[in-house]
Order: structure tokens, then sequence, then C-alpha cells
């Protein structure tokens, strides 16, 4: 996604000039930009000259909508909501491990950060120096 928030919007980009660039499988984009276009953040171009090219604006697509667009879960516990918990106790009984409010709060933050990081975002290489801590965002909401 990123090369194709790098170049210019209306010329689609083939798929194996992508595979090519980062080095990828051809197949595994294929799989990948068949989400990407069902969640409507990119568009096929079909023709010899056809290819991809982005739905809408790099800045109005965030990194968290194209890891959801491609179902890859933004969480560091290995259960989540509608799960019983991370653990089997006796019987086969479910449980949340001690950790698991840890991990859980993590996955959110960092689904948080990539939400608000957009494409156009990683091109002009602004994502440097985004990550604060708690404290500095009570102070921003407080001033």
């Amino acid at each position: 996604m990123v090369e194709l928030a790098g170049r210019d919007r209306d010329a689609p980009v083939a798929l194996a000039d992508i595979a090519g660039r980062q080095q990828l499988s051809l197949c595994y984009l294929e799989q990948l930009f068949g989400s990407l276009r069902r969640a409507g953040l990119v568009s096929s171009v079909r023709g010899p000259a056809g290819g991809y090219r982005l739905a809408r604006g790099a800045a109005q697509i965030s990194i968290a909508a194209v890891i959801g667009a491609v179902e890859e879960p933004i969480r560091a516990t290995r259960c989540h909501a509608g799960e019983g918990g991370c653990l089997r106790g006796a019987a086969g009984a479910r449980q949340v491990c001690a950790t698991h409010d840890l991990w859980a709060e993590l996955s959110r933050q960092i689904g948080f950060f990539l939400a608000a990081i957009s494409l156009a975002d990683v091109v002009a290489g602004q994502v440097k120096g985004r990550a604060m801590p708690l404290a500095a965002l009570f102070a921003e909401s407080a001033a």
C-alpha cells in the first residue's frame, strides 16, 4: 500500500512490479490485494497497462484500516473478545491468565496508534516521534 501511496494516484501499478520491488511473492500479493479491493481501499484497472491504485487519498487511509482489511488481528494476547480465556483449567474450562488485561490493553494501544497513522504519513516519513507517553496525552487534553 505504501508503494501505491508513493506513486501517482491515477497510474495503476502492476502487482508484479510491487512484488519485485518489495521482494514478496506475487501469489501472496494477489491474495492481499483481493482483500484490499473488497474493503474499498484499492481499485483495479484491467488491461495491459492495468494494475491497482488507491481508491482514495493516502491521507484518508489509516494503517489500521489496511491491517484490518487483510484480516490481520492487532493483538498481543492469544485470546480475544468472544473467547472464554487464554488458559484451559480443570475439565477444559477456559480461564483468563493473570496478564491478560495487560496484553489486551497493549493491543488496544497499538490499534489506536495505527489508526492515527495514514499511508501519507508513512510516505512522508512522519511516523517517528508519534508515540507518546500517556501523561503527555492527558496534558494535551487538559490544555
